[in-house]
């Protein structure tokens, strides 16, 4: 029954958008509540037909659009678990944003595009086909830029917005590339009359028809594309100063939507990644230094939510690495994954909130100026500390678990490869996560205040999600993780696709069929442990009131790795200063003067030839009749004269 219903899963949000452009200035809180009651009715559509469908069913409704393109809904284990999230996740994020947003002159157009913005990413999840899949994550780049430059005014947020705008667009251009070459590898197969080129369905079941090469070029296209939208190096020099707009509309870029959108499109299409020859050697590799590259900026930033933003990068790196080991593990890889994506949104979300709840009080981002806010603040400190410690990956809570899977799975890769090099980035990442995370947490709630705040706690519109989010944060990993596992790493299995077929073309050796090839030792199973409280334990002794290490001690303001770790490695410079003002900039300029002294310059040539040429012809046109007969007796005898001239010499 709920499965009639699919389709208002994006069709509520997109009813409210409408609804909330238009009539929202006349509606209490910019008719936000609108927004809201849109995103849960999803959540209750997702829910009922995840009761339905669980454990074997799959949603798949299709119509026909153009030539052999469709139109349809594909609600698999993969997908519903994606709608659950986002529907959930997002009903929070907008309730919370309802007091946080309130009294803001941009309160309609805000619910208006964050409704829009929820509707897209939602239907890029169910979409059954790749284009249509495209058409959603272009629909998701735009909303990403209205929101985070909401308020335009401020140049800042302006900047950012077109930063983030064209970054993912070099990603986009790059996946649009990959499904045209797709589609064409497609269409030579000869497929009966009748058959969508480009539905998920039909691409897995005709991938050991597919040139190897081919594959592996459409995966590397395919990947630039999640690069740009999940802020893997080197794309992701957007997403920090996504921070620009308002902490609600971070909190859903970061936990729901947008960048875990690289992250499902990798895992929609793993099947082709397998097939692909280092295909998913590339996604491990990108995956794993981005999760290390991310966490090593994180240490010496004191913007609250910039903290929180390298912290997404590098949680995005390791669904990216959990990905790329399945050269080894198989389709099991993409449970590990998700799983972490879906512990990730709860947490992230969590702290993103709360350090909106924070600057919402404080009126200030800078962790500098903070300090002592606990003792005013102590729900948001509380639940803070639990986002902090499922994202820390401390025993017992939701982000242990989904860690700790990635990083024996990537030593698993390890062992069966002898390349150990992803495992390395992601257990000194790991380390590195604890120890800015507290770091955060204690210069924001613990110690004296460092200036004059406003010190009183948010109200409970805002606090409710908080404290909802940071349960799902705690308790969700352990009783979900088996289950989860094995329902969406059997997703493929609803398709026929056999991993142990495809595993000779991508050239991967598959010794247990996605099972545990190797048992890990016994300090590989504790060192996630020991990493994440070691990671802890050192961020108390260099930053909370009971500090026993003085960090100028180690590192002083002009030391020269402090340096690099503030600018970001040179990120602006190279891209921006150099790369796009420099380098970009002299090449359009020389193009331009190519185009307008070369190609310009040639037709204009041709142009003023002709028209010179013609007036001379035209002035032989006197319109006296003795001067034509003249000209055509002279015409005849030169005529006679070639004739005579021919023939003489035999021509």
């Amino acid at each position: 029954m709920y499965a009639d219903y699919a389709y208002l899963i994006v069709g509520l949000p997109v009813l409210a958008f409408i609804l909330t452009i238009f009539f929202g200035w006349h509606l209490p809180r910019g008719g936000g509540f609108l927004t809201v009651l849109a995103t849960f009715a999803g959540f209750i559509i997702s829910a009922g037909i995840f009761l339905e469908t669980f454990p074997e069913k799959v949603v798949h409704q299709s119509m026909h659009w153009f030539a052999t393109l469709n139109v349809g809904i594909l609600i698999d284990p993969l997908a519903i678990v994606m709608l659950l999230m986002v529907t959930f996740v997002c009903t929070l994020i907008h309730t919370y944003a309802l007091g946080y947003m309130n009294g803001d002159p941009g309160m309609a157009r805000y619910f208006a595009e964050a409704g829009l913005f929820t509707a897209a990413m939602l239907g890029l999840v169910y979409s059954d086909n790749l284009l249509q899949l495209f058409i959603f994550w272009e629909l998701v780049g735009l909303c990403s830029y209205l929101l985070i430059g909401f308020w335009y005014r401020k140049p800042s947020a302006a900047s950012a917005a077109k930063k983030a705008f064209l970054t993912t667009r070099v990603g986009d251009v790059m996946f649009l590339a990959g499904i045209i070459l797709l589609y064409n590898n497609m269409a030579k197969l000869g497929l009966p009359e009748g058959t969508y080129l480009l539905q998920f369905p039909v691409i897995y079941e005709n991938l050991t028809k597919i040139d190897p090469t081919q594959l592996t070029l459409v995966s590397l296209l395919l990947l630039g594309g999640a690069a740009g939208k999940s802020g893997q190096f080197p794309l992701d020099i957007w997403l920090p100063d996504a921070m620009e707009g308002p902490t609600t509309v971070s909190a859903m870029i970061h936990a729901a939507t947008m960048v875990t959108a690289g992250v499902y499109l990798v895992a929609r299409m793993f099947p082709l990644f397998y097939a692909a020859p280092h295909g998913l050697l590339a996604v491990a590799y990108v995956g794993g230094f981005t999760a290390l590259y991310a966490a090593t900026m994180g240490l010496a930033a004191f913007d609250i939510k910039r903290v929180l933003a390298f912290s997404t990068v590098s949680q995005l790196g390791y669904m990216m690495l959990a990905l790329g080991v399945g050269s080894v593990v198989g389709a099991a890889a993409v449970g590990v994954s998700m799983f972490h994506l879906i512990g990730h949104s709860f947490f992230k979300a969590l702290l993103f909130l709360c350090a909106g709840s924070v600057i919402h009080a404080v009126a200030t981002n800078d962790l500098r100026e903070m300090g002592g806010v606990g003792r005013y603040m102590r729900w948001t400190a509380g639940t803070m500390a639990i986002g902090g410690l499922a994202l820390a990956g401390f025993p017992g809570t939701t982000g242990f678990f989904s860690k700790d899977e990635i990083l024996v799975t990537a030593w698993e890769y390890g062992a069966t490869t002898h390349d150990y090099l992803p495992y390395i980035f992601g257990i000194v990442g790991a380390l590195l996560t604890a120890f800015y995370t507290f770091r955060m947490w204690f210069l924001t709630f613990t110690g004296e205040p460092r200036s004059d705040y406003h010190k009183h706690e948010s109200p409970w519109i805002m606090l409710g999600p908080l404290v909802i989010l940071a349960l799902f944060a705690l308790f969700f990993g352990m009783p979900a993780q088996e289950g989860f596992y094995e329902t969406v790493g059997n997703n493929f299995a609803h398709y026929g696709v056999n991993f142990e077929e495809l595993a000779p073309i991508g050239g991967h050796v598959v010794e247990h069929g996605g099972e545990e090839a190797v048992t890990e030792p016994f300090i590989i199973k504790i060192l996630p442990i020991l990493v994440g409280v070691g990671g802890i334990i050192l961020a108390l002794l260099f930053y909370s009131p009971w500090k026993k290490l003085d960090v100028r001690k180690f590192v002083g303001e002009k030391d020269l790795l402090r340096t690099i770790l503030v600018k970001r490695y040179y990120q602006h410079e190279i891209f921006t200063a150099w790369f796009a003002e420099t380098v970009v900039y002299g090449i359009s300029l020389i193009a331009n003067i190519f185009d307008i002294r070369i190609v310009d310059g040639v037709l204009n040539k041709i142009s003023e030839t002709t028209l010179g040429f013609a007036n001379s012809i035209r002035r032989t046109q006197t319109g006296v009749i003795q001067n034509y007969i003249t000209a055509l007796v002279f015409g005849i005898v030169v005529l006679v004269i070639v004739i005579k001239l021919a023939m003489e010499v035999g021509l």
